[in-house]
């Protein structure tokens, strides 16, 4: 069990049960039946637990060097074999569980799998670092329509929008830990850029993605999720502005990270109560 917890800490908690939460509201709300919703969402779950073991794995030596206490493997609690095995085992779970939804899935899944791994090495510490997360955001709406039957691709209007998200999650999820970063040489784009421009570039993502979402659905679509979609869009426009005036006006900090995922969170709800447009 205290190997299990360190695993568990070592995983990203948040961004795994999220993206796991948000792929099982995209099944719902495509329609699928139950068994293949919950198959997707723990296909999906234990490929995020690979990513972010992974991740911890190779950062190991980062975070001791800067003392992060709170990651398990840089404590000492696992060692970086056993985190190593444990995200191995976790990608073969994920594709194991892939498979019976299909050759899309398992292929969809594998994608987002790989752009994970390839964000924790190579790309980290590039100007390419956000290319993973528009890679695997935007093939994320495409794993519900690949699970239905017949299965397809998600139109490019709810890809657009995951691959907004993506970007605007990559963006905001390091600015807390800029400094830390430049300390240990990693330099990927938000570093590159700046705390600043980051905050700006991710909440105009996340208005492009929610425009995405309003406009993209066909007619009949559209007029059913009407009313509830331009609530949202309002609602993230608005975070959006007072995300940039506040930005302009003061140093980028937890304030601004907050309104940025609370955004990012409103488009994700959005994308999902769309999600009966995905297959139209």
């Amino acid at each position: 069990m205290r190997i299990v917890r360190a695993l568990w800490g070592s995983s990203h908690p948040g961004p795994t049960l999220v993206v796991t939460a948000l792929s099982a509201g995209l099944g719902i709300a495509a329609g699928l039946e139950a068994w293949r919703i919950a198959l997707l969402a723990a296909a999906v779950f234990f490929g995020q637990l690979s990513i972010g073991i992974s991740n911890d794995a190779i950062d190991a030596d980062r975070d001791r060097a800067v003392g992060r206490t709170d990651k398990p493997i840089a404590r000492g609690d696992v060692s970086g074999r056993v985190a190593w095995i444990g995200a191995i085992v976790c990608v073969v779970v994920a594709l194991t569980l892939s498979a019976p939804l299909g050759w899309g899935v398992l292929v969809g899944n594998g994608v987002i799998i790989l752009s994970g791994w390839i964000y924790n090495r190579p790309l980290k510490s590039t100007p390419l670092s956000i290319v993973p997360f528009l890679v695997a955001f935007g093939t994320l709406p495409s794993l519900a329509t690949l699970a239905a039957s017949p299965p397809a691709l998600a139109p490019a209007w709810a890809t657009l929008a995951g691959a907004t998200l993506g970007a605007s999650v990559h963006l905001t999820n390091v600015l807390p830990d800029l400094d830390a970063d430049r300390k240990t040489g990693v330099r990927g784009l938000p570093h590159r850029i700046g705390a600043r421009a980051s905050t700006v570039l991710a909440a105009l993502g996340v208005v492009a993605g929610a425009l995405a979402v309003l406009l993209g659905p066909v007619a009949g679509d559209a007029a059913r999720i009407a009313v509830v979609s331009w609530v949202l869009f309002a609602a993230v426009v608005a975070l959006a502005v007072a995300t940039v005036v506040l930005t302009v006006n003061r140093a980028p900090g937890r304030t601004l990270f907050r309104l940025v995922m609370l955004s990012a969170l409103l488009l994700a709800v959005q994308l999902i109560l769309s999600g009966g447009a995905l297959r139209g």
